[in-house]
């Protein structure tokens, strides 16, 4: 884990964002169409720690932008050149813009302040969208990527982060994938060489809030 003192550094609220990687209903909630990945966002405590999260950061001053993954009713511009996305097209829930399924996901909070980007394509949430241009537009230096999940959009939104010239930070105990023993392996051998990796209470130390409390219900189905 990095040091406090160079975790510090990092984290200047005025030149930090905070990033919320598919955090949405129909992927975490409890109607999620990925019910396996939904419960071990839940029961490892990550979605509750993005919730911890974002709200410091709405307490401190670091601007939150929530990164949400849907698509048309009519599929139009949808990627279909992996199986990944043909496995989504059959799913019994789908990210459909404008339904329940792609608003952010309880117990995490969306305040006006906050952007929210949907793309209609893709694996990342940086490649060909508007984050960093809005990232840029921010004066954001230091990038905290949390979320969803650990074994595709998050590396993606990494190592596009990198590759855009931003630092970045991965709260390990923040995001989550499946199986459940993927999701330490890949902090370790991969996000590890391209990131500062920390805890959710080392960045809530250097935010101004030691907050040790998660808020209630958030391993409970």
């Amino acid at each position: 884990m990095a040091s406090y003192a160079r975790l510090g550094e990092l984290l200047v609220p005025a030149s930090t964002v905070l990033l919320t990687v598919e955090c949405q209903r129909g992927v975490v909630g409890p109607g999620s169409a990925l019910p396996e990945l939904a419960a071990e966002a839940r029961e490892s405590g990550a979605l509750g720690n993005v919730a911890r999260l974002v709200a410091a950061a709405h307490d401190s001053g670091v601007q939150v932008v929530h990164a949400i993954a849907e698509r048309r009713p009519d599929g139009r511009g949808a990627s279909r050149n992996a199986r990944l996305f043909h496995a989504a097209e059959r799913l019994p829930v789908q990210q459909v813009s404008g339904t329940a399924a792609v608003r952010v996901a309880p117990p995490i909070e969306v305040r006006d302040e906050d952007v929210v980007v949907r793309r209609l394509h893709g694996l990342s949430p940086l490649a060909g969208t508007e984050v960093d241009a809005l990232l840029r537009n921010l004066g954001c230096r230091t990038l905290v990527v949390t979320g969803v999940s650990a074994n595709v959009a998050v590396p993606n939104a990494v190592f596009d982060a990198v590759n855009h010239g931003y630092t970045v930070v991965v709260p390990g105990d923040a995001i989550a994938g499946v199986p459940s023993e993927y999701t330490p392996a890949m902090i370790r051998n991969t996000l590890a060489l391209v990131a500062t990796v920390a805890t959710t209470d080392e960045v809530l130390a250097c935010l101004g809030r030691p907050d040790r409390e998660s808020p209630p219900d958030v391993t409970r189905g």
